[in-house]
């Protein structure tokens, strides 16, 4: 009977990423709850940047009142707290997620402040390895995934209409350098103004599918501006195309997604010789697992980024088309119980060690990763 209820609980613990929550506060309308997880991590690597230990740990609080029969207000906040240098030293904690919203009933929710982009409503479909997943992806890269200033429009089951058709509307303030706005930043994390829209629908017995767009303008140190006159992929306006389909029944899950963009996926960084962003590029990620009565979820995962027409870098040199991200990952998670789990995700890194992985400092080293999570 335990066994049956675990196999039960696990896949809803994949949907909300976290075991549950903490209940503070619950009186009067209004409630508090708190969650994270801390990951006892550690990467083994031929690469001396990708070997070592990577433990973190993550919060938040999460946070709603009802105003009135229709109308509930909520916020969220997320912080990471990276546990893996002295305490002498600077361990690059931050905030994840940031954002208060209201929810009009069947009429949907706006929030506002720091979240995920549009594009990430299709790539969740294959963001699901417990280390090397989302790859294709980045934070602070346009509305492909966490980012700064976006003001969303959410709306499940289409005004209370359409079971299972889901719709998003967003906007994203400008991000751009310390002479730009009041939040600048490295080049690669800004972002111009820009909009988007996601669309998803559940067609029954475990299939759901999903597409998404957004269009950005680029700042002005993007293209080339304040000193970055190396930087490749020049263009007015970076933009993302994306499409994904799903199975999640019968304790099997099955999911591929694909993304085409324009002058919007990333590499090297600003430090590197090359760096910069893809004219074009095409996305493809897969991922499947099992999940077994007694706990154990074998996965299997494909990720390739490959960027097109890359042009002519600062060294000179013309790349054409070269791979940016490009790897399968195997592995497995073992659920204790609704809170403690232990994985290994193997990263087996299908990127060739040439010129342009060399100048734009991307591992080219296969990767395993052995973690233990505790979350709640």
């Amino acid at each position: 009977m335990k066994l049956r209820v675990l196999s039960l609980m696990v896949p809803a613990l994949l949907v909300a990423g976290t075991a549950g929550a903490a209940e503070i506060y619950n009186k009067d309308g209004n409630k508090l709850d708190l969650y994270g997880k801390v990951d006892g991590l550690h990467y083994f690597s031929s690469n001396n940047g990708s070997d070592g230990d990577m433990s973190y740990m993550r919060f938040g609080l999460r946070g709603e009142t009802q105003i009135s029969d229709q109308l509930t207000g909520y916020g969220q906040w997320e912080y990471q707290a990276n546990l893996n240098h002295a305490e002498s030293q600077d361990n690059k904690n931050f905030t994840r997620y940031g954002f208060a919203g209201l929810k009009f009933g069947d009429y949907g929710s706006f929030d506002y402040g720091r979240n995920t982009g549009v594009l990430y409503d299709v790539a969740a479909y294959t963001d699901l390895q417990p280390e090397f997943d989302g790859s294709t992806y980045g934070a602070d890269q346009f509305m492909f995934q966490r980012s700064s200033g976006l003001a969303t429009y959410r709306n499940n089951g289409f005004f209370g209409l359409v079971d299972g058709l889901n719709f998003a509307l967003q906007y994203q303030g400008k991000n751009g350098s310390s002479k730009e706005t009041n939040n600048g930043r490295d080049v690669l994390g800004q972002n111009g103004e820009g909009y988007g829209m996601s669309m998803s629908y559940d067609m029954g017995y475990g299939i759901s599918a999903a597409g998404a767009f957004f269009n950005s303008r680029r700042t002005s140190e993007q293209n080339g501006g304040g000193g970055y006159q190396n930087i490749m992929g020049r263009g007015d306006k970076a933009e993302g195309y994306s499409g994904g389909l799903k199975y999640d029944a019968n304790d099997t899950y099955l999911a591929v997604m694909f993304t085409q963009s324009y002058n919007a996926a990333r590499f090297g960084s600003s430090t590197s010789d090359v760096f910069g962003y893809a004219n074009k590029a095409q996305s493809f990620e897969a991922y499947a697992h099992y999940q077994f009565d007694f706990g154990l979820r074998p996965f299997v995962g494909y990720n390739q980024t490959k960027g097109k027409d890359l042009g002519r870098a600062g060294n000179g040199k013309d790349y054409g088309d070269q791979d940016l991200v490009k790897f399968v990952d195997l592995g497995a998670t073992y659920f204790f119980n609704k809170n403690m789990s232990t994985y290994v995700d193997y990263k087996i890194n299908l990127l060739d060690n040439n010129d342009f992985t060399q100048a734009a400092g991307i591992n080219t080293d296969n990767v395993v990763a052995v973690g233990l999570v505790y979350q709640f």
